[in-house]
């Protein structure tokens, strides 16, 4: 069923009438509705978001122009912002990584179980420390090393390395992307922080986290924008400490938390659940 299966997003000003509007467009050319969600922003005057799966083996035209008639009789009239989506074409992803391996390893794993729907097709880093794990898996491993001297020259190969994927995930890489690759990606790329933001940016959060004595240490999964770690929020969590633990047991806590909030934002981006709006996102999970 899932090789059947479309995605529409939406996002639009809240008013009457809008789920009657697509479900009747759906029904009527022959879309059998299998999954819906909604969100509207507040009680009337709000923006409206919504999350539909449709299966699509007796639609009775093609998909361009399904997309090209809904536009012109449902999502004109409502001023939508909207997408569709086909589980068949599945995404290309990419993935940044430095030296430390645990975030990688819980992608890599989960797709090769067949648990993340997309093909990983490289793996970039400033290292080769990580080529020989990689390469248990089948995926190309590339190193491209940065440094202050060759930053412009170093982005320029990853870019052409990147070409043709629809999702950079940052896997713990340790450089900073430059405002101009970022503005090439938007809302595709994904970065694991290893702290819960808007707490400790930037550098060693578990340091910092120790030398506050917090009580709760996390993890962020967030869009890539050109301002550090400011990025729509995807997804968090936290794990319950105490004043028992050292830094390097924070850290292997945290890294626990990180692999298993990366692994659901990637999936969620994936499987078409996140809508951005602004600052933020709403995720259909």
């Amino acid at each position: 069923m899932t090789s059947r299966t479309a995605r529409l997003l939406i996002t639009c000003p809240d008013k009457p009438g809008i789920v009657s509007a697509v479900s009747s467009f759906l029904y009527n050319h022959g879309a059998n509705i299998t999954d819906l969600d909604q969100h509207a922003s507040a009680p009337e005057g709000g923006t409206y978001f919504m999350r539909l799966e449709f299966q699509t083996p007796h639609l009775d035209m093609s998909r361009q122009l399904l997309a090209q008639t809904f536009e012109e009789r449902v999502a004109r009239h409502y001023n939508m912002d909207w997408r569709i989506s086909y589980a068949d074409d599945v995404k290309k992803m990419a993935i940044l990584v430095s030296k430390v391996d645990h975030a990688l390893m819980e992608l890599l794993w989960r797709w090769s179980s067949g648990a993340l729907p997309c093909e990983i097709t490289t793996v970039i880093s400033n290292h080769d420390a990580l080529a020989e794990a990689v390469g248990r898996f089948g995926v190309p491993f590339h190193v491209v090393p940065v440094n202050k001297d060759n930053k412009v020259e170093a982005e320029a190969k990853i870019q052409a390395l990147l070409q043709g994927n629809d999702l950079v995930v940052l896997a713990r890489y340790m450089q900073i992307l430059s405002g101009d690759f970022v503005t090439g990606w938007p809302h595709r790329i994904i970065n694991i922080h290893h702290s819960f933001l808007p707490a400790f940016v930037g550098a060693n959060p578990y340091q910092q986290a120790y030398d506050k004595g917090v009580k709760l240490i996390g993890a962020t999964a967030h869009y890539v924008t050109a301002d550090l770690d400011q990025g729509p929020i995807i997804e968090q969590g936290v794990e319950r400490v105490s004043h028992r633990e050292s830094v390097e047991t924070l850290r292997e806590l945290g890294q626990n938390v990180e692999r298993n909030v990366l692994a659901r934002a990637v999936r969620w981006h994936l499987e078409d659940r996140v809508i951005v709006h602004g600052n933020k996102t709403i995720v259909f999970a």
